[in-house]
């Protein structure tokens, strides 16, 4: 069986400097907000090319706290409109209504998944405030577009680059930097992941970066003193320490995606797969490879039954879900027929060049 991510496997590589950081941790003494956080919050942001990084709870939280920073600096208020895609991840949209935010939902562009700014302009009103820029499944926004847009409109852009470690335009405009402020998630699947929940936030802005490192921290900055209506959001010491040892290794593991991804690309043929846009730059970083097709569910059982695993990212839209019932009679084609396709192939640094031809090969059979 062909495991659509194998973990332990990418794991494993790691074993022996893991058992030496835990080593390290448990001898250190000090286990939140120590000197793995503080090593990995550097060296990110350096890798960012940001002047700060915040480690957090985990990624849901990071967009949370960007908007709750703003709140608490005046650029945002309760009621305020956030420009988000319709076929992002729901946790996006968590985050907008978790800060007392409006989201404001835009369809994306069929061909990259991510949104469509020809559509942006239409929705904005004089209650817009923001622009929540997601890189869905690995590829950047278009975020000169986004950019102009905002600049033009007096908004704030946050990017969700939950899925997009790693990925850039061009030397020193990477995911995280692309932007007023970013969100990271380094959950276990993630291009950058720990053995946990993790996540950071990524900004130039010294006085957004002062509070949220305040807010993640029960609003304090120093212990008992609290300045903010905070929370608990720290990033783990020990996850700051796994990922610590794996955070040398992303550009080398990003380069097995794309080698992987354009192996995909070059050699899939068939007329009922429609294959993801790619211009063979470095804006995407392959977290996942999606293809559509029309019977989904029989290529998915087509598959499992040839010994490989897929997943479905995602096969409910926001609109559609039970959570947001108030949203369930709005209609978004593009957004619907995409999650209503989906299907997402096996994708990790350590699949084998024999795998890969074996998926190939299948999905050429298909018919």
């Amino acid at each position: 069986m062909i495991k659509f991510l194998d973990l332990k496997k990418i794991n494993a590589t790691y074993e022996a400097a893991f058992q030496e950081k835990l080593k390290a941790v448990l001898a250190s003494g000090w286990y939140i907000l120590g000197n793995e956080v503080a090593a990995f919050e550097t060296n990110f942001a350096g890798y960012c090319g940001i002047k700060h990084c915040i480690g957090v709870g985990n990624g849901l939280d990071a967009l949370v706290l960007i908007f709750k920073g703003y709140i608490q600096l005046g650029k945002l208020q309760k009621g305020d409109e956030v420009i988000v895609p319709a076929n992002t991840y729901i946790a996006s949209i968590l985050a907008i209504l978790q800060a007392d935010l409006v989201p404001v939902l835009v369809e994306p562009k069929l061909e990259t998944y991510n949104i469509n700014p020809d559509l942006i302009s239409e929705k904005i009103t004089s209650k817009t405030k923001a622009i929540l820029a997601v890189h869905l499944y690995g590829q950047l926004a278009e975020m000169d577009a986004i950019n102009e847009i905002a600049n033009q409109n007096n908004l704030l852009v946050i990017e969700d680059s939950a899925q997009a470690h790693g990925a850039f335009l061009s030397k020193n405009r990477m995911s995280g930097n692309l932007s007023n402020a970013a969100a990271f998630s380094f959950y276990p699947g993630k291009n950058l992941g720990a053995l946990g929940d993790g996540g950071a936030v990524t900004t130039n802005d010294a006085e957004l970066a002062k509070t949220i490192h305040s807010l993640r921290n029960y609003g304090s900055e120093t212990k008992y003193y609290n300045d903010f209506i905070g929370t608990n959001s720290r990033l783990d010491e020990l996850q700051a320490a796994f990922l610590n040892v794996k955070f040398p290794h992303l550009d080398d593991d990003n380069n097995k995606r794309k080698a992987i991804a354009k192996r995909y690309l070059s050699n899939i043929k068939n007329d009922k797969i429609r294959l993801p846009f790619w211009d063979f730059s470095n804006n995407h970083v392959f977290h996942l490879f999606v293809i559509r097709t029309k019977n989904r569910d029989e290529l998915q059982h087509y598959l499992l039954d040839k010994g490989i695993q897929t997943m479905i990212h995602y096969p409910i839209p926001p609109h559609k879900q039970k959570a947001l019932t108030d949203w369930n009679n709005l209609s978004f084609p593009i957004t619907e027929k995409i999650h209503n396709e989906v299907l997402s192939l096996p994708m990790s640094p350590v699949l084998t060049e024999k795998e890969v031809d074996f998926i190939i090969s299948i999905l050429n059979q298909y018919n």
